[in-house]
């Protein structure tokens, strides 16, 4: 069927894309080290924060099924990032054959967007439960947020797949073609086409706004709204109460939405190799950081892990 489209329509697809990385850039090899031991630390907590969310039914909450969803995607979205730079580095593959560089665009979207909505899920949850805290048990249930998250997750895959669609219908004038980046990136490549790639230069303005944009606006509008009930909230002790409540999730926010919000807005003003590595880091730290917020922040977390660390370990059930 490609064979057919490129001849038809006249477009020509490069056999492989070139994945610069970080080529020339001083001491890389430390680097990919620090995102070897990231990936592991970001596989073991995640896998961690999941078992202990399945294991105790104290945590078989709505809001701990939006957590879960979140370490999943944290794992999937590292994987995905993450495994091509070390292949780069163990095994010096930069050029990546033209199908697979189009899975890895639609991976990396893909968990990335889902990152972005599960977060914006968790600003809903508390949201409702400081602002509406009686209805709360109403309106947050088991069936509303795994409807939730269903339609976040089509969300995503509607997103995600519309990137390699347009970049598959571009015309390269190069056998292979250079990514400036340190994974299939749809900038990158889509400004390398030789044929009219105005619908994907829309799409690259368009997505941002989308999956940056709208969930950082409606966070904003969730912790405003809080802001005021808790302003008044007359006792000191429901008003700190709350407040850690939400300390996690603002935290999980801020080294989510900082960065990348930061890069984007001086993305003309920054050297490209500082560029990819932030964009590295924005894209690898935070999977990472989550669930060491979660084990630490939250304290009906941290219950659930000593109960259970005392059930297996200290006292195991005799047989």
């Amino acid at each position: 069927m490609n064979q057919d489209f490129t001849e038809n329509e006249n477009i020509s697809i490069p056999s492989y894309f070139y994945i610069s990385g970080f080529s020339g850039i001083l001491y890389m090899r430390y680097y990919y080290i620090f995102l070897f031991f990231v990936y592991i630390i970001t596989v073991l907590g995640n896998s961690c924060l999941m078992l202990v969310i399945i294991t105790d039914r104290n945590l078989h909450t709505p809001k701990y099924i939006a957590v879960f969803n979140l370490s999943l995607t944290d794992i999937c979205e590292s994987t995905a990032v993450i495994s091509q730079q070390l292949d780069t580095f163990l095994f010096g593959n930069q050029l990546i054959p033209y199908g697979l560089c189009l899975c890895n665009m639609f991976s990396v979207l893909l968990f990335f967007t889902m990152q972005s909505l599960t977060l914006t899920i968790l600003s809903f949850d508390r949201l409702v439960a400081i602002c509406l805290p009686l209805r709360y048990c109403m309106i947050v249930t088991h069936r509303s947020i795994l409807v939730i998250i269903g339609a976040s997750w089509k969300l995503a895959l509607l997103l995600a797949i519309i990137g390699p669609i347009f970049i598959s219908r571009l015309s390269f004038c190069k056998v292979i073609v250079t990514v400036n980046s340190f994974y299939c990136d749809h900038g990158p490549i889509y400004r390398s086409a030789c044929n009219n790639n105005f619908p994907s230069t829309v799409i690259a303005n368009l997505f941002p706004a989308i999956i940056i944009g709208f969930p950082v606006f409606f966070i904003i509008f969730s912790y405003t709204c809080i802001a005021v009930t808790l302003f008044r909230i007359t006792t000191p002790q429901d008003r700190q109460r709350a407040t850690k409540t939400c300390t996690a999730h603002l935290i999980l926010v801020a080294i989510f939405y900082v960065p990348i919000t930061f890069t984007y807005a001086f993305w003309s003003f920054i050297n490209t190799n500082t560029r990819i590595i932030n964009l590295s880091l924005t894209y690898v730290l935070p999977p990472m950081l989550n669930p060491i917020i979660y084990t630490f922040m939250t304290e009906e977390f941290m219950v659930s892990v000593k109960r259970l660390l005392k059930s297996r370990f200290i006292f195991p059930s005799r047989k």
